[in-house]
């Protein structure tokens, strides 16, 4: 019995895959272009056509992907979590 031939085998095989992918890839480009703008970072005001940044990118034209978000508010509870845990030692040896 071949355990490649398990299609449930093969499903998780292939979703390691495409996890490991995408989170490689939000570690080498953790911006993507910014929806509002298309990545520009300005617009143009109808009437009197001046300039003006876009409220969601802030004017960079980049926004956080959604796996480096989880990662970012996972890695702040973690420090969060360390920085409660080294507080109650310090506090238990005075």
């Amino acid at each position: 019995m071949n355990p490649l031939s398990n299609p449930n085998v093969l499903f998780l095989i292939v979703l390691a895959v495409v996890t490991l992918g995408y989170t490689w890839s939000c570690a080498v480009y953790p911006y993507r272009p910014c929806r509002s703008c298309r990545g520009i970072g300005a617009f143009r005001s109808p009437l009197l056509r001046a300039i003006r940044l876009c409220r969601r990118c802030g004017g960079t034209g980049r926004t956080l992907r959604a796996g480096r978000r989880a990662y970012n508010s996972c890695l702040r509870a973690r420090r969060s979590y360390r920085d409660l845990r080294d507080r109650d030692r310090r506090d238990e040896n005075r």
